[in-house]
C-alpha cells in the first residue's frame, strides 16, 4: 500500500471516530434538552415534533447533496420500519415519558449499558464467540444498572423494585439495542441517509395518532420558547445529524464497534445536567456508572 493511499485511510477512519463523537456528545444533550421539553409536554407529542424537524432537515440535506428524495429499494422496507419502530417510535416514546420522573444524569447512565445489552444479544442469540472477559464485562455493565437503579443498595431492587420512570428508561435500552443491531442489517443494502430519513418519516407517521390523542395541537400552542428552541435541537441536531453520523460509523466499524462509543454520551449527559440543570450527582451514580462503563469496555473488547 502506497503512503497516500494509507494516510487516506487513516483520515477516513479518524473522520468516523470523530463523527461517532461528536454524535455522543449531541445524544448527550439530549437528556437535558429531552427533560426541559419533559416538563410541559407529552411524550408523543414531543417526539411527534422532534421527528416532524428532522424529517423536513433530513429531506433538505438529501436535496443539498443532489439525491433528491432517497427511495430505498424494496426490499429494504421491512428493516426501514423495524428501524422507525424501535428507534424512533419505541424509544423515544419511553424517552420522553421516563425524563419526565427521574433526572437526567440518571437515565444516561443506565441507557449506557446499551453496549453491553447489544453484547449480551450476539453472545445469546448470533451465537458469537463469548471470552470469559466479555462474560464479565457484561455481567459487571448489568450489576452497574441495578446498582443505579436501587441507589447503592441492588436488596431493594427486590422488595421495592424500579420506578416507572427507571423501567421506561430500561426500554429504552431494549429499544435502542434492537435499533443498533437492525441498522447493520439495514446500512448494508441501503445508505445511512436513506435509512435515516426514512426511518424518521415512518417513525413519524406512528406517532401523529397517539400525539393527536393525546393533545398535540393544544400543547403545541402552549409551549414556551424554551420548550420550541429544545425541540429544534433534538430535531436537527441530535437526530437529522446524529442519526447520520451513528449510522456512518455502524456501517464503518459495524454495529457493535460503533455502539461502544455510546459509553461517552453519560459523560456528557451527567457534566451538562450538573451544569445546566443543576441535579446533584450521588456516590450510587457515580459508582454505578464506573461499573457500567468498566463493563462496556470489557464487553466489548476485540482481544
Amino acid at each position: 500500500m502506497s503512503q497516500p493511499e494509507s494516510q487516506g485511510q487513516a483520515g477516513a477512519g479518524l473522520a468516523v471516530y470523530v463523527k461517532l463523537t461528536a454524535c455522543m456528545a449531541l445524544w448527550g444533550a439530549t437528556w437535558v434538552s429531552g427533560r426541559y421539553v419533559a416538563q410541559e409536554m407529552g411524550p408523543f407529542s414531543a417526539a411527534f415534533l422532534r421527528f416532524l424537524s428532522a424529517s423536513v432537515f433530513l429531506y433538505l440535506l438529501s436535496c443539498r447533496a443532489g439525491h433528491g428524495w432517497p427511495r430505498p429499494p424494496r426490499g429494504a422496507w421491512g428493516g426501514v420500519a423495524f428501524l422507525a419502530l424501535t428507534g424512533v417510535f419505541l424509544y423515544n416514546a419511553m424517552f420522553f415519558s421516563g425524563l419526565a420522573l427521574i433526572p437526567a444524569a440518571r437515565a444516561a447512565m443506565i441507557v449506557a449499558c446499551v453496549p453491553s445489552a447489544v453484547a449480551l444479544y450476539s453472545a445469546l442469540v448470533l451465537r458469537a464467540p463469548t471470552t470469559a472477559l466479555k462474560a464479565l464485562g457484561i455481567a459487571l455493565s448489568l450489576s452497574g444498572v441495578a446498582v443505579i437503579l436501587s441507589g447503592g443498595d441492588p436488596r431493594l431492587l427486590f422488595t421495592h423494585g424500579p420506578s416507572t420512570g427507571d423501567l421506561l428508561i430500561l426500554g429504552c435500552v431494549v429499544s435502542w439495542s434492537a435499533y443498533s443491531i437492525g441498522g447493520g442489517h439495514v446500512v448494508r443494502k441501503i445508505s445511512p441517509l436513506s435509512a435515516v430519513t426514512w426511518s424518521c418519516v415512518l417513525g413519524n407517521a406512528m406517532l401523529l395518532p397517539p400525539a393527536l390523542a393525546t393533545g398535540l395541537v393544544p400543547q403545541a400552542q402552549a409551549a414556551s420558547g424554551i420548550v420550541w428552541a429544545n425541540l429544534l435541537f433534538l430535531g436537527v441536531g441530535a437526530t437529522g445529524l446524529a442519526f447520520l453520523w451513528y449510522h456512518d460509523g455502524i456501517r464503518a466499524l459495524g454495529a457493535q464497534r460503533a455502539s461502544i462509543f455510546i459509553n461517552l454520551v453519560p459523560v456528557f449527559a451527567t457534566l451538562l445536567s450538573t451544569m445546566i440543570l443543576g441535579e446533584s450527582v450521588g456516590l450510587a451514580l457515580v459508582a454505578g456508572g464506573a461499573m457500567v462503563l468498566a463493563g462496556v469496555v470489557l464487553a466489548n473488547r476485540t482481544t
